[in-house]
């Protein structure tokens, strides 16, 4: 059954793009295509999408606004964000407000795919400027408590999940099986009290958690 796709960007050519991206993969279809985000919680519920795709500067409501009404009517379908902003700011309020994953536009043509099928799989796509700024803001010093009670395990994981690894490379990394990984992120998510592995990662960096631990 292919993925249904909701896409918010207010660039009438390149919504029209996009479109005609997803329109030649048969495992995607596209729910509908607008250029504003007016009404987004009655849309989704209307169309039911699989994945959202949203731009950040649309008109009216940006699209981080947008994500954020999006969550709270407790709404948990993925959102990558499309733009054409790699900024500190831009990034990190997108992923805080509950954005699933972070794609520059200048990489949709190659990454797309890619990075929605990452979407279905559970991961967190970005594209890699925007990791090297995710890695960047974990080489800094981390937090000196536990205010949160993890355990060093819990810790290790949502050290890989903060890293952008999979769930199935955490496994491995850590030589436990997928079903014991998706235990202690459960536990992670309960006790950040967060629903998302993005709003983990988020509060994990803007806490300082987390810091990336360099492979000699």
């Amino acid at each position: 059954m292919a993925t249904s796709i909701l896409l918010f960007e207010d660039n009438d050519l390149l919504r029209e793009s996009i479109v005609n991206m997803l329109s030649i993969n048969k495992n995607f279809i596209v729910a509908g295509a607008f250029g504003r985000v007016t009404h987004v919680t009655d849309l989704i519920k209307k169309l039911t999408p699989d994945i959202i795709l949203m731009d950040i500067d649309m008109p009216g409501m940006s699209g981080i606004e947008s994500v954020k009404e999006i969550r709270n009517s407790n709404c948990l379908t993925p959102i990558l964000m499309i733009t054409v902003f790699d900024d500190n700011t831009h990034v990190f309020d997108a992923i805080c407000a509950g954005a699933s994953g972070y794609l520059l536009k200048k990489h949709l043509s190659v990454k797309l795919f890619d990075a929605l099928e990452e979407l279905q799989s559970g991961g967190a796509p970005m594209s890699p400027s925007v990791a090297r700024m995710v890695i960047s803001a974990m080489h800094q010093k981390p937090s000196q408590t536990n205010p949160y009670r993890l355990t060093a395990r819990e810790h290790d994981v949502l050290s890989s999940l903060s890293k952008g690894s999979s769930y199935k490379l955490i496994a491995a990394e850590l030589e436990l099986s997928l079903d014991t990984i998706r235990t202690h992120i459960k536990s992670i998510y309960e006790k950040l009290h967060v629903h998302s592995q993005t709003e983990a990662v988020a509060k994990a960096l803007n806490e300082k958690l987390v810091a990336n631990q360099r492979k000699g």
